[in-house]
């Protein structure tokens, strides 16, 4: 394949902010692609560099060196261009790539309630996602996601009023409410309400680093002004706990500060659930070794952006896979209109992605899931949905 001219140009994230599009040419011609930034992002991940310059978008217009922002733009626009040269779907060129003989169709986890720094509301934990593990295809994933998310929609309406229906970065709901487990308990009566409770599970992330202070960890830190509410970890591990025995919740993510391993390590031994590290992992081989090791988590989210290179991505992923973990595709806060990770979901068989609400505009997030849905189309006979093996989709 001849590169023939590559341009970048300063693009808008959902959250408007600036961001990079990339457009690259060969004889193929045209492929573009544009790069998400995220909105809490860990001190280990890689570097999204900004310009500080506070007369122009508030000091985040990107700088003119490389850096993860960059060169990831180049990686995906070539990655596009490589499927087309072999004249093969984009998510089949990346199963070659990772040595997956099959494409398999992830669950959907759809963030329908947000909280933490995504939104102006109270609320600490920061995302509660529904997962529609029992469907039989993506689908009907989709279906039971979206009828949920209406149903949910009309509760907070009903129990708050219509300004509570307000959502955040990622377009889940936002209502004014402090305590976790209401935002559950509103899930919960969602979920049965719409008629799934036998098809429907839970999952959070809390972004604990977001409100770790020192030793303890603070449930009021978006108006501080209860000392009762600054818990230990093994206070917030106990809450954790009664999260999981009360309600179906079956993977929580960023559950403790991201150098807080005894905490981790605790909870992965004890819970039975999927223990997600983010901020503790960031993509980052030499930081998953670590967790490996020490047995902190036992699930990846892939973020792309965190690693900064489709190559390290697909490192990463094989990494996570040969070691039992679990992977989750995970979209940003500040998205695009780009569906690379649709395909990259299914070709690297992940089993999960998470990529914010079903509904709206605010995350994009539609334009991931419609590009998977058309992928099942074309796949036709052959579409393999991970369903209730989303922990683990390539196990036999």
């Amino acid at each position: 394949m001849s590169v023939l001219k590559m341009h970048a140009r300063e693009s808008f994230d959902s959250r408007g902010n600036p961001t990079v599009e990339v457009n690259l040419y060969t004889a193929k011609g045209l492929f573009r692609t544009a790069v998400p930034s995220s909105a809490s992002t860990g001190i280990y991940e890689a570097l999204e560099p900004r310009d500080n310059d506070k007369t122009q978008y508030l000091g985040k217009g990107n700088k003119s060196k490389f850096g993860a922002n960059a060169i990831l733009g180049m990686a995906l626009a070539v990655c596009k261009a490589r499927a087309v040269e072999k004249g093969v779907p984009l998510n089949c060129h990346i199963a070659d790539l990772a040595g997956n003989p099959e494409v398999i169709l992830p669950v959907p986890a759809v963030n329908v309630i947000n909280g933490s720094s995504h939104t102006g509301n109270k609320l600490v934990m920061q995302e509660f996602m529904i997962l529609p593990a029992r469907a039989t295809r993506f689908k009907e994933a989709m279906r039971i996601g979206t009828e949920v998310y209406h149903n949910l929609k009309h509760a907070i309406k009903e129990k708050y009023d219509k300004e509570a229906t307000h959502v955040g970065d990622e377009g889940g709901f936002a209502p004014s409410i402090l305590e976790n487990k209401e935002a559950l308990e509103l899930l919960k009566n969602a979920i049965g309400k719409a008629g799934y409770t036998d098809k429907v599970v839970i999952g959070m992330d809390v972004a604990a680093s977001e409100f770790f202070r020192s030793v303890k960890y603070d449930l009021d830190f978006k108006s501080p002004d209860d000392p009762s509410r600054c818990i230990s970890p093994d206070q917030l591990a106990d809450l954790y706990k009664s999260f999981i025995t009360d309600y179906p919740v079956v993977s929580i993510k960023d559950l403790f500060d991201q150098d807080d391993w005894d905490a981790w390590a605790k909870l992965t031994a004890s819970s039975g659930i999927q223990v997600v590290g983010d901020d503790l992992t960031v993509t980052n081989p030499k930081r998953i070794a670590k967790a490996m090791g020490k047995k902190l988590c036992n699930c990846l989210p892939l973020k792309v952006n965190q690693i900064g290179s489709v190559t390290e991505s697909l490192q990463v992923c094989m990494l996570a896979q040969s070691n039992g973990w679990g992977l989750i595709m995970c979209h940003h806060s500040g998205e695009t209109e780009d569906t690379f990770l649709a395909d990259l979901v299914v070709g690297l068989c992940t089993g999960q992605i998470k990529t914010g609400a079903p509904c709206r505009s605010e995350p994009l997030a539609k334009y991931k899931y419609n590009q998977i849905l058309r992928i099942e189309e074309e796949l036709g006979s052959k579409a393999k949905f991970t369903g209730q093996k989303f922990r683990n989709p390539l196990a036999k």
